[in-house]
């Protein structure tokens, strides 16, 4: 069955945003990275932060929340018969205030009136307009949850006493966390950046804004990592022609992430002072219980992987990866996203670890492991959404072609961010610190070292470029050219001798309850101490 047009329509333009952004956040980091290797210069007066913020956040935040936004419509959509009306309006003025801010945020960047970097800590300083653009993206994407929200809860009215379909669940799972933790960033934003950068007050408290950041900053990973693990555990059975391992599994992994995704911010923050040891130290607990949900993930995926390939006579130990269609881009693609994120996890386990952080804090191992998870898990487990999902919406056919072309641009991404982040992770260790551009770090009695690695990154990111370049030819030819037909939306069934899912999975109130709990227990004192203790002239209100 085929999204409605007027869903469909919804949609597309949820991809078509993020794309676009997407093609624009590449060209400046391919630019960031011949910079960094000495082998360009800017013209025109461009600063290397310029293109660092532009990079950062058009990638970071822009092309995945629309794309994320649009691909759990369409999931909610597909899954409950229709959006209602009413979410379908809500999705689009959740849209336009996205947009809006979208565009004045990336024009202040361009403009260089927001050069803060994707983090924008204090004390550097964006025009006002840029954090009042950031506010219209975050509230944007509270619109379109509301929009979600509402067909969700339309078709639980109706089938009382039921669960939700798989989808439809880890959906409104992924905005659920989504909303709790953007609340963090919405209040340093609205309540200390605003005012600060309008000049109403002078100073503001530098510690708690970053806390508060950094309260919406790890989650994030988990905004991005979630709409990947939805693929993977409901949408590539289907397309593998297998069966869901376990629903409830699915399901209680992304309870989990719920409940263990937002109290941990403070595993950021190890190296900074004023935030007591015990407090880091529990959330570094915390941190490490998301591992669990991570190995279940793995195990329920490569149980329905290994399920599928006995049914087709595989035999062996591992005679089941020969029964998977390599062929096809639709699987090949979140696949080595999926294996990719091995050494990815292992990598987040190493920065979240007091002792080990030390050694990596602040360093471009910590960069190489950002672009492993979020620029090639989830990346190429998006442009594998991406494959089937806009000639769905389109009314158009995945060729051959295409599909051969996807294959390659998988390879392609594969190959140059094995360079480029495996140069990162290595001169990482050698202390090459993050955030510098080439004339900052030519200064360092160490530079010559790490010269020889920037030139293996501008290699790599050239190749992640041409990658970029073949991806949107591929998305305009889906959107515009391919011959008409019907493309399917592929949705795992559940493997007939799972266990029942329990009704306790889908206890909103339940969840959500304990998730504020632990929001509460590891912040609470802690923001106390930091607005009681903040230095003085920032005291002027408490909060700033």
């Amino acid at each position: 069955m085929r999204l409605s047009k007027q869903d469909s329509k919804l949609v597309l333009i949820h991809l078509v945003v993020a794309f676009t952004a997407l093609l624009i956040g590449a060209f400046a980091g391919l630019l960031q990275t011949l910079v960094r290797s000495g082998s360009l210069t800017l013209p025109a007066g461009i600063g290397y932060y310029q293109l660092l913020t532009a990079h950062g956040v058009l990638l970071g935040l822009i092309f995945t929340t629309f794309f994320i936004i649009g691909f759990l419509y369409a999931c909610i959509a597909r899954t409950q018969n229709d959006l209602t009306a009413a979410s379908r309006k809500l999705g689009w003025i959740g849209f336009y205030v996205m947009l809006i801010g979208t565009v004045l945020g990336t024009v202040l960047i361009l403009l260089n009136k927001a050069t803060v970097l994707y983090t924008f800590y204090a004390p550097l300083q964006a025009s006002p307009w840029y954090y009042i653009a950031l506010a219209l993206i975050v509230v944007g994407s509270w619109i379109s949850f509301a929009g979600m929200i509402h067909t969700y809860s339309s078709w639980k009215k109706e089938n009382k006493g039921q669960l939700s379909p798989l989808l439809s669940f880890m959906a409104i799972a992924t905005m659920t966390m989504w909303f709790i933790a953007t609340l963090g960033v919405a209040a340093t934003v609205l309540f200390q950046f605003i005012p600060w950068s309008f000049g109403w007050v002078e100073t503001i408290n530098i510690l708690l804004s970053r806390t508060l950041f950094w309260y919406f900053g790890h989650p994030l990973v988990y905004f991005w990592l979630l709409p990947a693990y939805m693929c993977w555990y409901a949408i590539i059975p289907k397309i593998i022609g297998g069966k869901i391992f376990s629903d409830s599994l699915a399901r209680l992994s992304f309870v989990l992430f719920i409940l263990f995704s937002i109290p941990v911010g403070f595993h950021h923050q190890l190296l900074e002072p004023g935030i007591s040891p015990i407090w880091k130290y529990t959330q570094v607990v915390l941190t490490f219980m998301v591992i669990i949900p991570s190995l279940m993930t793995a195990f329920s995926l490569f149980a329905t992987f290994e399920i599928y390939g006995r049914e087709k006579g595989a035999k062996g130990l591992f005679g089941w990866v020969t029964k998977l269609p390599w062929k096809d881009a639709r699987f090949f693609a979140p696949f080595m996203g999926m294996l990719i994120f091995i050494p990815a996890g292992a990598g987040g386990i190493i920065n979240a670890s007091n002792q080990l952080n030390q050694v990596i804090h602040n360093t471009l191992w910590v960069t190489g492991h950002f672009h492993l998870t979020v620029a090639t898990s989830v990346a190429l487990t998006f442009f594998g959404i991406g494959y089937w999902l806009i000639p769905h919406l389109t009314g158009r056919t995945f060729t051959k072609k295409l599909n051969a072309l996807a294959n390659v641009q998988t390879i392609l991404w594969v190959v140059g961010m094995f360079f480029m982040s495996g140069a990162m992770h290595t001169t990482g260790l050698l202390g090459n610190p993050r955030r510098t551009s080439f004339t900052t770090y030519t200064d360092h009695p160490e530079a010559l070292t790490w010269i020889p690695y920037h030139v293996v990154m501008a290699f790599g990111g050239t190749i992640l470029f041409v990658a970029i370049l073949l991806l949107m030819y591929i998305v305009t030819q889906l959107v515009f050219v391919t011959p008409t037909g019907h493309e399917e939306f592929p949705i795992g069934e559940v493997d007939k001798d799972a266990e029942k899912t329990p009704q306790i999975l889908e206890n909103w109130k339940l969840w959500i309850s304990i998730t504020i709990a632990l929001i509460l227990f590891a912040y609470t004192f802690p923001v106390m101490d930091m607005i009681e203790h903040a230095p003085p002239g920032s005291k002027g209100f408490k909060f700033w």
